[in-house]
């Protein structure tokens, strides 16, 4: 009996509560609907700050790096101008070495070329001074060697003129021989004047001075030595004017 009681006790309370006004379920829903438009309306609010906020942050960050540029740009061109003025003073000093550099060499130029022109100048005065030279000298030789074939024909000629008149002169051979020898003391006496003189022949051979012809064995005479001699040798001083021609023995 208790528990039928107690199910329609609930059953009454469950009526009581599921059945509501429609007043009620209305000012319920316009609530809810009010509440849900505020909470648009602040999502709407919220949302169209941070679009705000993001597009402050967007310009901001996009004048930050507008800046970041200039002052990038900025500090290039510093950099360059300055690259440019270093580059312009390197080659001022450049420009002034090189112009120190070229007056340097020009000189040095006008020296050399001045010490070139004295030294062609002394050599073509030496060349012809040489030049004047050699044939001064081809002059002295030969008027030397004139000079000495005259005094030496002036010391032979009067041994040819004894010669002639011999010729010329009628006699016996006696005179004749007479002639001759005094023809060839005369001879002697110019090859004298003339300062020749005759090889010596006696003794033995020497090569230097004598040209042996002729070779012959024999015991009776020393090694070595001249037997005959074929045709006399003449020298003035140390100078060979001609070689005795003999013939050696053993």
């Amino acid at each position: 009996m208790l528990k039928d009681e107690d199910m329609n006790a609930q059953n009454g309370e469950n009526k009581n509560t599921v059945e509501k006004p429609d007043e009620d379920i209305e000012s319920e829903k316009c609530c809810s609907t009010d509440k849900k438009v505020d909470l648009d309306e602040k999502s709407q609010e919220s949302d169209s700050k941070n679009v705000d906020e993001k597009e402050k942050k967007d310009e901001e960050e996009k004048s930050e790096c507008k800046s970041e540029t200039k002052e990038s740009k900025s500090q290039e061109k510093e950099t360059e101008e300055k690259k440019l003025d270093e580059i312009q003073e390197k080659r001022k000093k450049l420009q002034k070495e090189l112009k120190k550099e070229n007056f340097r060499l020009k000189d040095e130029n006008s020296k050399i070329m001045n010490k070139f022109n004295a030294i062609q100048d002394r050599l073509s005065r030496t060349t012809a001074e040489y030049d004047n030279f050699r044939k001064r000298t081809s002059k002295e030789k030969e008027g030397i060697y004139s000079d000495a074939c005259k005094d030496i024909l002036k010391e032979i000629l009067p041994v040819l003129d004894n010669l002639e008149r011999a010729v010329k002169v009628e006699g016996n051979a006696e005179d004749l021989k007479k002639g001759v020898e005094m023809t060839m003391r005369q001879f002697n006496a110019a090859l004298k004047k003339l300062d020749v003189e005759e090889i010596p022949t006696e003794g033995e051979f020497d090569p230097n001075i004598h040209n042996a012809v002729m070779h012959v064995e024999d015991d009776k005479c020393d090694k070595n030595s001249i037997v005959e001699v074929f045709q006399k040798g003449y020298k003035r001083g140390d100078k060979i004017i001609r070689y005795s021609m003999v013939k050696v023995a053993n």
